[in-house]
Order: C-alpha cells, then structure tokens, then sequence
C-alpha cells in the first residue's frame, strides 16, 4: 500500500519533470518556474550539508571541544566570515582576500592533480614495447596509441612551419584528436540519453503504471 506521502511525491516529480520537458517545445512559465524550483532546492541542500557534514564537525566540534590544539582553524572560520562580507555593497571588497586564496590554491592543487593524469600518466602509457603483448588486438592497440599521443603532441608544435613531409604527423593528429572528441561527445550524448531513459521509466512506470 502505497502513502499518501509518496503518491503526492510521484505527483511533483511528475509535474517537474513534465515542466522541464515542456521546454523542448519552447520556452514558457511552467519551465522557469521548475527551474527555479530546482535551483533553490539543490543550494538549500548543499546549504545544510555543508553545515551540518562539513562546517559543524570539522570547524564547530573541534574549537570548542579542544580549542587549544585547533586554534588554527580560527585563520579558516575569518576567512569564510570574510567572504560572506560579500553580501553587503560596501563591505564587497574585503570578500575578494579569500576568494583569491581560495581561486590561487584551487588553482595549485588541480595543476598538481592535472600534471599527474594527464601529462605523467599518459607519458607512462606510452613507453611500453607495442609488441610485447600476445594477442594481435592488444599489439594493434598499443602501436595506435603511440601514434595518436606523439602525432596529437606534434600538432601542436607551432614553432616551425608544417609543410611537406613534416606535416603527415600533424594531419594524422588531427584524425586521433576527431576521434578523441567525438568519443568524448558520444559518451555525453550517451549520459544525457541514459538520464532521458531514467525520466521516462519513472513516468510510465512509477506515475502511470503503464510498464513494470
């Protein structure tokens, strides 16, 4: 037996999602308004959780049950109090102090994490012997590879004119690079389609009870 709480929210969600699909015919109130909905929802949410699973445990909890060994997380809470001044117009500029600690370290931390995924591990990926693997696929696999990483490397070298002989690596890394982009857009079509496929099951199985 289903509740009167979950049949009224089967009912919402319906709605909304009925709201957002609406803009595929132009855009209208029902749309802006279930956007809106969903906006304010989501920064509500992520609101509490920041409090109550980041804010109170790791700031809160440990100033006030041993102040003396966390005194330094003081520097954190006047930042955060500091970026908050941003509300106010006269106050604005002293928000700017921590949003620019906060953009240069963001900034430092995903060099870091960057130069290791994408620069050292592909290099690593790359400086094995193509033909030490058994299988023909694996020998193929592994020749492109090398190909499409120094040719996709060469077409970005700029310093000397590509012409001639010299410019077959940069053509064939045009081709691994089309195909790098399209895979990466089939993969997001893929993701938007599995979301659409996700919709649809709730509204004809969960609201309408037309599939099981």
């Amino acid at each position: 037996m289903i509740s009167t709480m979950t049949t009224i929210g089967i009912w919402l969600a319906a709605f909304f999602t009925l709201c957002i699909f609406s803009f595929l015919y132009k855009d209208n109130p029902f749309y802006k308004f279930s956007e809106q909905v969903f906006v304010g929802l989501s920064a509500a949410y992520w609101l509490v959780y920041i409090i109550y699973s980041i804010m109170i445990p790791n700031l809160f909890s440990k100033l006030i049950g041993d102040f003396s060994n966390n005194v330094i997380l003081i520097i954190p809470a006047a930042l955060g109090v500091m970026m908050l001044m941003r509300i106010f117009p006269k106050t604005q500029w002293i928000s700017r102090y921590p949003i620019s600690i906060m953009v240069g370290t963001t900034a430092g931390i995903s060099m870091l994490r960057y130069m290791k995924s994408d620069i050292l591990q592909q290099v690593t990926a790359t400086m094995i012997n193509p033909f030490a693997a058994d299988s023909i696929g694996v020998i193929i696999g592994n020749l492109l590879l090398i190909i499409g990483t120094i040719c996709g490397i060469y077409f970005f070298y700029f310093s000397k004119k590509q012409e001639g002989l010299s410019a077959v690596p940069s053509k064939i890394g045009i081709w691994f690079l089309m195909v790098s982009f399209g895979a990466t857009f089939g993969y997001t079509v893929m993701a938007r389609i599995s979301l659409l496929i996700g919709r649809l099951d709730f509204l004809l199985g969960d609201w309408l009870h037309l599939i099981k």
